[in-house]
């Protein structure tokens, strides 16, 4: 299973990230699966709003290094949650890795609570937040970014929320999301969707201009021999060939 059953109460349906055996890593099922829920709730009338969340400590663990999603379909899910006609939010009580930062940023709305974590932890296994970058850069604060792009550092979530990753940070997150969702369910369909597209048309032109060289960027880091010494090392639990 990767997905848990969809949950709807008064407008708002919720998605449940559930892979506990990769700590809800992006593997090729987990992507073709949220993807097929979203495309449900974007035909479905009755969703005024998709809220992401997760079970377990893990909000999403990054890639898949055993069983990986294509670049291609993870691109297209992370495009799918930014044109979906709904808003989309993400409910984070857990830790958030590499491409989980991707998929975080491409939610409408976040709510992080205390016992999130966040880190870009590609550049130690001779990686880069490529296809991430898509939707993350336009969102992040810069000197953020290259502070986190660079150093692959954990921050929490007061520190997601100052530099733009996430919408807020609260000590309940469920308790901070009622004032969210019963915005969401007093918008009308059309003004949401319509509102959307304002907010999101600087992230889409992102996608359009430098999707394609972000997937031949992070396809030629991933066949590397760095990189396969980066990801052999953090499979085998050790620290790769070039730590000083």
């Amino acid at each position: 299973m990767t997905l848990a059953a969809p949950v709807h109460d008064r407008g708002v349906t919720t998605l449940t990230l559930d892979s506990p055996a990769n700590r809800n890593a992006l593997s090729a099922r987990l992507v073709s699966g949220l993807a097929e829920a979203l495309d449900g709730c974007a035909a479905d009338y009755t969703v005024r709003a998709v809220v992401l969340t997760h079970t377990g400590n893990t909000f999403c663990a990054g890639a898949d290094l055993t069983a990986p999603a294509d670049p291609h379909d993870f691109v297209a899910l992370m495009r799918r949650i930014v044109t979906l006609p709904k808003p989309v939010v993400a409910r984070v009580t857990g830790h958030v890795r590499a491409g989980g930062l991707g998929l975080l940023a491409a939610c409408d709305i976040s709510v992080a609570g205390p016992d999130s974590s966040f880190a870009l932890t590609e550049s130690r296994l001779g990686l880069a937040p490529a296809v991430i970058s898509l939707p993350l850069l336009p969102r992040l604060d810069p000197r953020a970014a290259s502070r986190y792009y660079l150093t692959g550092e954990r921050f929490d979530a007061a520190e997601a929320a100052r530099t733009g990753l996430v919408s807020l940070a609260a000590e309940d997150v469920d308790k901070a999301l009622v004032p969210v969702l019963d915005g969401l369910r007093r918008a009308s369909p059309q003004g949401l969707a319509a509102s959307k597209e304002l907010v999101t048309a600087t992230v889409l032109e992102t996608f359009d201009q430098y999707a394609e060289d972000l997937i031949a960027r992070s396809a030629a880091l991933f066949a590397s021999d760095e990189a396969r010494e980066g990801m052999t090392a953090f499979l085998e639990r050790r620290d790769p060939a070039w730590l000083l």
